[in-house]
């Protein structure tokens, strides 16, 4: 009987009573290896009811992006989904030591393990925790329980709270023991057989649960974790007989649970495990084109609702992942160059990729600086427009960065830059210099301190005079550029005694004190010496004068302001006069008439026209935007300025509906869009129809039959168009009135007599394909019988023939009238000169009257009545015995038995090897024994061989002809001759005269060499040295060495050694002297 799961968490009470941080001490025997620098400690006791903090540290200094750590409980619960109030984390960072700090505050028993894990790196820690129960007060002392038959009798679900009430602290260890308890029930008296452990169903199946009963009149209840589960729809009960079933239809996540089958007392248990399907992802990613800065947003939709996709690695910092529903979105709030590539989706069932390219953004400047001529005491105001409204910048006075005071203001609202400077004083005079940031430009204007001494009255008259600034914005000494929406101002130097009277007049009409236009009212000062005080509220076109200074202004100028503006100033004493033009530039009208031409494939040709009014301005080009229908999102096709009104727009997707508008841009700015196009659909025609070919003839019609185009497209396949001409002639005649829907048509009215030529078509929304036309024309004239071959059965499979046989192949075959018969080999015409070809009116023979090799081949016989045939291929091979094999050797001897290996033949006989032969031969008797025939491996093994004696081996390969006609022979590698090393015994080292102490052993060394080796003999004053243990002698490998024990005055002499062999004899001699201890004395 399997347990039934429990859904219940870890639920253990938080108390403060205990906070232990357990650091890995210096006496554990845990090695620091991998990403550690501080491990668990593997065994944690704590008292029941507290909890205990577990640290684990990782250093971060060779990691290149922050590792992922998982804290497990077992083999493969991840505590992650179980964090709440009893069970929480904690992880810090040290920027210092670049060391990571991952706490775990926890309080049940159990082993647990702490995994690492940074690309390719992986590291892990294991411990355990024991939880040990409170003592009890005397007064506190229950009666004992068995724990055993609590937990018998207990729901899984109420395990844990058993494990903590009664101090449990191995609770895995009895569970499973409990486990093996009730894997051996006692015989039950209501089952007769039990439902199966468990069951696997995949989700939206149903799934049938079944046991059998000893009443077939018992009451049975099905509980689900528990729950006694009501019959509905969902859930099907069935009794019949002694059987008993519960159907759950449509499974879902809910229904992977614990089931039971209760009759009485007795109860049956089974486990449902519900299998997710793959999720797969049914809207793709799109691939973006965007500027450096702009917001970037892909998106995909899968299956099903809630489930996981997995993004290609991402920095959280930068990307942003977003789930709505079935959609997922990555998130990339700016975009720059960095993150140019290949975006990822995965989920288990799908995978999608999408394409970012970013591109630098151009900065447009709208409106230059212009240069200021300004009087003492007065405001200067320098003031530029540029395109982006997120750009910052700097203003610099000749080179030197100008920092805001109590008389420098910089302002910046929207994509408006200004410079303000209060009561200009002599030293403000100089180039002044705004450069925006992160941009490679700079825009410039000249400040000219205008410093004349005021005018001394003087009795005398002097006409009146204007002194115009023919710098700033005028282009030329009367034209003034202004653009759109800015403030224009033109101060105007004016001299003359008496002071003149000042007039400003727009064309034919004056402006004068109370002159209005479009509901503002203008008001001007009749005299200098009545200076009108006005303020910007009091109109938008105004005049504003001063001693020695007139100022005309226009606050926000529009298209109207457009016009010859004139001065007058009048005095006793004269008149003087001046004409301006205010030209007023403003960013162009949207484009017109934006409309698709053509489509194809992935492309649309797309063209418009200029807008209406270029904004003063010269058009520099266009912008061109593009969109799905339905989507909200435009995708810019181009960031360079585009000159032409056509415009060919690709990698779009066949099928899809798309949308276009279009910008028109001139030195001012970028117009507003146009009016969006007329959705259109990229389609493409079909390709040509296949297989175009006669089916019948008669006197009159002709049957055509086709397959359909390879390739059909998103346009579909409306039908077909039939067309033919007589030969010769270059005019078609459409054959249907109406498109052909089958793969089929008979063409009737056809000439009886003539040669025709016919094509098919295919046609769709995008229109008509290339046609598929025959080879040769059609005579149209009535075919009795077509033409047909009747291949004997024999010649249908491969026909195999050995060298040197006789081939006759008879080909029956019927047609009328006679048809015309060829014969290829292997797609060439076949050479009657090699092979003979004997045709009839009702067969065709093909003969060979002696096969060779070269004769293999396919041979194709083609029989043909008009551009009607038929065909047969007929495969001959000839064959013969193969060639012997290569490089036959004997590779390993071992015991009585030897390896063999050798390769296949170079010449198989034009078909496969079927086997080899192995022969064996003694070398005494030459007589050869067959040891293996048939074998079909390159390699075999003898065995049975006689020691001692000497075997030579051959192999004969074979094919359907039979064995090769010579064999292949093992090696035998030449007998090897011992070199002769024998020599007479030399000495390579002889014996050294020597003077020792009396009483002090001593030793004399030589060495000898020879071959063979020679017997050694000792003399002493020529005489051989016996058995005397005062003399040891000894031989180390040609190194001979005599050892005298304490020498006395009497073992003084000489000595010599001689060596001995068959080939001769070597002596060597040495004097001994022997010094006594008195001698050494004095």
């Amino acid at each position: 009987m399997s347990v039934p799961r429990s859904n219940t968490r870890l639920s253990l009470p938080l108390s403060p009573s205990l906070s232990l941080s357990l650091p890995l001490s210096e006496g554990q025997g845990t090695e620091l290896t991998g990403l550690f620098v501080e491990r668990p400690q593997e065994n944690v006791v704590i008292i029941a009811g507290a909890d205990v903090v577990i640290t684990a540290k990782v250093d971060s200094t060779t990691l290149t992006r922050k590792p992922t750590v998982k804290w497990l409980k077992g083999k493969w619960l991840d505590l992650a989904s179980k964090a709440g109030k009893h069970l929480q984390f904690k992880e810090t960072y040290d920027r210092e030591t670049k060391v990571r700090k991952y706490t775990q505050t926890a309080g049940a028993a159990g082993a647990y393990r702490c995994e690492v894990t940074s690309k390719d790196k992986f590291d892990s820690a294991s411990f355990e925790i024991t939880v040990e129960g409170k003592k009890k007060r005397p007064e506190d002392d229950k009666p004992v329980i068995d724990v055993w038959e609590l937990l018998k009798s207990a729901h899984p679900s109420e395990y844990e709270k058993i494990a903590f009430e009664y101090g449990i602290t191995d609770l895995r260890g009895m569970l499973k023991r409990l486990k093996k308890m009730k894997a051996e029930p006692k015989p039950s008296e209501a089952f007769l057989k039990r439902m199966e452990s468990c069951y696997s169903v995949e989700k939206g199946k149903k799934i049938v649960l079944t046991c059998e009963v000893f009443d077939p009149n018992v009451q049975v209840k099905w509980l689900k974790n528990g729950q006694e589960i009501k019959g509905s729809a969902k859930y099907i009960m069935e009794t019949i007989g002694n059987i008993r079933k519960l159907t759950i239809m449509k499974t879902t996540l809910a229904d992977d649970a614990a089931y039971e089958c209760v009759v009485g007392e007795d109860k049956c248990f089974t486990e449902v495990f519900v299998k997710e399907p793959p999720v797969t992802i049914t809207k793709l990613m799109d691939d973006y084109h965007v500027v450096v800065g702009e917001r970037v947003e892909f998106e995909v939709e899968v299956s099903e609702e809630g489930a996981n996709a997995m993004w290609s690695d991402t920095n959280p910092a930068k990307y942003r992942i977003k789930k709505d529903g079935r959609k997922h979105m990555l998130i990339i709030l700016e975009a720059g160059l960095e993150d140019i590539g290949m975006y990822h989706c995965w989920t288990n069932g799908g995978h999608t990729k999408g394409e970012l390219e970013v591109e630098e953004k151009e900065l447009l400047v709208l409106q230059d600086i212009a240069d200021l001529t300004v009087k003492a005491t007065d405001q200067a105001i320098f003031k530029c427009e540029v395109s982006d409204e997120k750009v910052t910048g700097k203003w610099f006075k000749d080179g030197v960065e100008v920092l805001p005071d109590e008389r420098h203001k910089m302002t910046h609202i929207g994509r408006f830059h200004k410079l303000l400077i209060d009561n200009v004083k002599p030293q403000d005079a100089g180039d002044y210099t705004f450069i925006p940031n992160g941009y490679a430009l700079s825009l410039s204007a000249k400040l000219n301190f205008l410093g004349k001494e005021p005018l001394t009255p003087v009795p005398e008259k002097h006409p009146p005079k204007i002194h115009l600034d023919t710098t700033g914005n005028m282009v030329s000494q009367n034209t003034i550029i202004v653009v759109a929406g800015n403030k224009l101002r033109l101060d105007v130097e004016i001299t003359g005694e008496p002071a003149p009277t000042v007039v400003w007049s727009k064309g034919e009409e004056v402006l004068t004190p109370g002159w209005s236009s479009l509901n503002e009212t203008r008001c001007f000062g009749p005299h200098l010496s009545l200076i009108g005080v006005i303020t910007a509220t009091e109109g938008r076109v105004r005049v504003d004068n001063r001693k020695t200074l007139s100022s005309f202004v226009i606050e926000g100028a529009e298209r109207e302001d457009e016009a010859n503006y004139t001065i007058c100033v009048t005095n006793p004493a004269g008149e003087d006069k001046a004409k301006l033009f205010v030209k007023i530039v403003d960013v162009p009208d949207p484009p017109q008439n934006v409309k698709c031409l053509s489509v194809g494939e992935d492309s649309s040709s797309m063209v418009w026209e200029p807008p209406a009014f270029d904004g003063g301005a010269p058009l520099k080009g266009y912008l061109m935007e593009r969109k799905k229908k339905g989507s909200s999102r435009w995708t810019k096709l181009n960031f360079d300025v585009y000159e032409a009104t056509t415009y060919e727009a690709k990698r779009m997707i066949e099928g899809v509906y798309y949308e276009m508008r279009v910008f028109a841009i001139n030195s001012i700015g970028m117009s507003q869009p146009s009016i969006t196009s007329k959705p259109f659909m990229p389609l493409a025609p079909t390709s040509e129809p296949t297989r175009l070919l006669v089916h019948d003839v008669t006197d009159g019609t002709c049957t055509l039959k086709w397959m359909a185009p390879e390739r059909i497209g998103a346009g579909g396949l409306d039908g077909y168009i039939i067309e033919y001409c007589k030969e010769g002639e270059t005019e078609w005649v459409v054959a249907n009135k109406e498109l052909c829907e089958r793969q089929g048509y008979v063409v009737r009215g056809l000439p009886v007599g003539e040669k025709i030529n016919f094509r098919v078509f295919a046609k769709n929304l995008a229109g008509v394909s290339p046609p598929a036309t025959l080879a040769q024309p059609v005579t149209v004239r009535e075919i009795v019988d077509l033409p047909k071959i009747r291949l004997p059965r024999d010649l249908r499979t491969k026909y195999i023939r050995k060298v040197g046989d006789k081939i006759n192949l008879v080909i029956p075959f019927q047609g009328k009238p006679r048809p015309v018969v060829k014969w290829y080999k292997d797609g060439a015409p076949v050479d009657e000169k090699i092979v003979g070809v004997r045709n009839s009116t009702v067969d065709s023979i093909l003969f060979i009257r002696s096969a060779e090799r070269d004769h293999s081949g396919k041979y194709e016989l083609v029989v043909q009545i008009e551009n009607m045939e038929d065909r047969a291929t007929i495969d001959l091979r000839v064959v013969e015995r193969p060639g012997p094999p290569t490089k036959v050797k004997v590779t390993e001897v071992w015991g009585f038995n030897a390896a063999l290996e050798w390769e296949a033949p170079k010449d198989d006989g034009n078909c496969e090897i079927t086997g080899y032969t192995i022969q064996k031969a003694d070398k005494k008797t030459m007589e050869w024994y067959t040891i293996y025939e048939h074998n079909r491996r390159p390699s075999c093994t003898s065995s049975d061989l006689i020691m001692g004696n000497e075997y030579m081996f051959r192999v004969y390969s074979e094919n359907l002809v039979g064995p090769s006609e010579e064999p292949g022979l093992a090696y035998n590698p030449p007998e090897f001759k011992e070199k002769d090393v024998s020599c007479i015994p030399t000495f390579t080292q002889p014996l050294l005269d020597r003077s020792v102490v009396a009483g002090y052993s001593t030793a004399m060394s030589c060495s000898v060499k020879g071959f063979p080796k020679p017997k050694i003999v000792w003399m002493k004053n020529k005489m051989i040295l016996g058995g005397d243990p005062k003399y040891i002698m000894l031989n180390n490998q040609g190194v001979l060495t005599l050892n005298i024990r304490k020498p006395s005055t009497f073992d003084g002499g000489r000595y010599s050694c001689m060596a001995v062999n068959d080939l001769g004899q070597a002596l060597v001699e040495c004097k001994l002297e022997i010094r006594s201890k008195a001698d050494e004395n004095c």
